[in-house]
C-alpha cells in the first residue's frame, strides 16, 4: 500500500508539464528515446502511467546538471510492478552481479569488459547491487547497470510483449560458456517458435519459448534444477558419478582434498549457481516437468530429462579423468602449480587466465564443452549434445593426455640431465 502512495504521490508532483519540457528537450538531443517513451504505456500520462520525474526525480533541468538525473533500479519499477520485482528479487538474475564479481577471473579483466558493457559487465549488470555499489560505480564514471528490469524491458519502451519474446534472451544467452540461444533457436522448440512468430504456423500452434520453460506463468525467478555448473547436493548414490562430482567440486574449490566444503563454497550458495539440496532441486524439476507434460506425456517428459542428467554424468566422467591427470602433474612437480591456486588442483574459475596450454584445454573442455553437452540435451539440440559437446570432450581429453605425456617426457629428460 505504501508503494501505491509513494507512486500515486510522483504523478502528482511530476506534473505533465514537467513531461513536456523534458521531452521537448530530448526530442532534439535523444530522439530516439522520446520516440520509445511515447510508444509505452508509460507516457499516458492521463491514465495514471510514470512520467520522466517518476524514475529520474526533478533536479535535473538543462544540460548542464544532466549528472543529476537519477538512474532507475529495480526497486523504482517495483514501485508499481512489486510482485514480478519480489519474484525477481529472489532468482538468478538478480544475483548475476554477485556471480560476476564472485570469479576470480573477473579481476583480472580490463575494467571497460569486467565492470563496462563490453564483455561480462555486458550482461552481469542486470544483478541487483545496493546503493553504495551503485554510488561507486556512478563514481568511477560508469553510468549504466543501475536497473535490471530494463535487461529485458529495453528502456524506454519497457514493452512487456519484447520480453515475452525468446529474443529477448539471446544478447546475454549464447556464446563460448552458455549458448543457450543457439541450442534453442535451432532445436524443433526454437524453429516453431520463429515459423510462429512470422505467420506460418497458427497462433494456436505449440512453440514454447525460453520464457514458457524457464518463466512458468510469468514467474521472474528464471530458475532451473541443476543450475548453471550442473553441480550438486546430496551426491549421487552411483559411487563413480559420487567420486567424479568430488573431484570436479574439489576443482570448483567448493571442496578441499578432504572432500571438506571451503569458504569458496559460500560463495557459490550466495550465487545460486548450483543446487544444494535435494528439495530445491526436486522443486524446480516438478516446474519443468509440468510445462512439459502441456505438450508431451509425464512418461516422455521424464524420460528426457533423465537422459539430459545421463549426460551429465558420462560428461563429468571425462571431465574428472582430465582434471585429475592435471592434479598429477602439479603432484609430481611436473607443472608448477599458481600461487593463486589453494588447493593442489586446476582451478576451474581461473577461466582464460589458465597459464599453460594443458590447463586452458581443460577450462576449455568444463566452461564450453561440458555446458553444451548436457545443456544441448535438455535443449533437445542433437549436434550441440554430440558434436559440440560429447565428442569435443573426448577429443579434449586425448589431448591433455598427449600433452601431459609430452610433459612427463621433457620434465623427465631435465631431471636425468640435472643428476649428471
Amino acid at each position: 500500500m505504501f508503494k501505491l502512495f509513494a507512486f500515486l504521490l510522483g504523478i502528482v508532483l511530476a506534473m505533465p508539464a514537467f513531461a513536456d519540457e523534458c521531452v521537448k528537450c530530448h526530442q532534439k538531443i535523444s530522439p530516439g528515446v522520446v520516440k520509445d517513451w511515447e510508444a509505452s504505456k508509460h507516457s499516458i500520462v492521463k491514465k495514471g502511467r510514470a512520467t520522466c520525474a517518476t524514475c529520474h526525480g526533478r533536479d535535473h533541468k538543462d544540460m548542464e546538471d544532466a549528472k543529476l538525473a537519477k538512474m532507475p533500479t529495480a526497486a523504482t519499477c517495483g514501485s508499481c510492478h512489486d510482485e514480478q520485482e519480489n519474484q525477481f528479487l529472489k532468482g538468478k538474475h538478480a544475483l548475476a552481479w554477485t556471480v560476476m564479481k564472485a570469479m576470480p577471473t573477473t579481476h583480472m579483466l580490463p575494467m571497460q569488459l569486467a565492470a563496462g558493457m563490453k564483455g561480462c559487465g555486458g550482461c552481469h549488470k542486470l544483478g541487483s547491487k545496493s546503493e553504495d555499489e551503485v554510488k561507486a560505480l556512478r563514481s568511477q564514471g560508469i553510468e549504466h547497470g543501475n536497473a535490471s528490469c530494463d535487461a529485458c524491458h529495453t528502456r524506454h519502451t519497457f514493452s512487456k510483449k519484447e520480453a515475452q519474446a525468446p529474443q529477448a534472451c539471446q544478447t546475454c544467452h549464447m556464446g563460448f560458456d552458455h549458448p543457450q540461444w543457439e541450442m534453442y533457436s535451432s532445436s524443433k522448440h526454437g524453429v516453431r517458435a520463429l515459423l510462429k512468430q512470422i505467420g506460418i504456423l497458427p497462433e494456436t500452434a505449440a512453440a514454447p519459448t525460453c520464457q514458457t520453460c524457464h518463466m512458468q506463468d510469468g514467474n521472474h525467478e528464471v530458475r532451473t534444477a541443476w543450475g548453471f555448473l550442473a553441480v550438486r547436493l546430496p551426491l549421487p548414490e552411483d559411487p563413480i558419478w559420487r567420486a567424479d562430482q568430488i573431484t570436479i567440486l574439489q576443482a570448483l574449490g567448493v571442496l578441499d582434498p578432504q572432500g571438506n566444503p571451503t569458504a569458496r563454497l559460500e560463495a557459490v550458495k550466495a550465487a545460486d549457481v548450483a543446487r544444494l539440496d535435494q528439495a530445491s532441486f526436486d522443486e524446480e524439476r516438478k516446474k519443468m516437468i509440468k510445462t512439459c507434460t502441456q505438450c508431451h506425456s509425464e512418461n516422455f517428459a521424464s524420460g528426457e530429462m533423465e537422459k539430459g542428467d545421463q549426460i551429465i554424468r558420462q560428461a563429468d566422467h571425462q571431465l574428472a579423468e582430465a582434471i585429475r591427470i592435471i592434479a598429477g602433474l602439479y603432484k609430481d612437480g611436473v607443472l608448477t602449480k599458481p600461487a593463486s591456486y589453494t588447493y593442489e588442483f586446476p582451478d576451474l574459475l581461473a577461466f582464460h587466465d589458465a597459464p599453460t596450454p594443458i590447463e586452458h584445454k581443460l577450462f576449455v573442455m568444463h566452461l564450453k564443452h561440458r555446458m553444451r553437452a548436457f545443456q544441448g540435451a535438455f535443449h533437445s539440440n542433437p549436434d550441440y549434445a554430440l558434436w559440440y559437446g560429447w565428442s569435443a570432450m573426448l577429443l579434449d581429453l586425448v589431448e591433455i593426455k598427449s600433452t601431459a605425456e609430452d610433459l612427463r617426457d621433457k620434465h623427465a629428460r631435465k631431471s636425468s640431465v640435472a643428476k649428471r
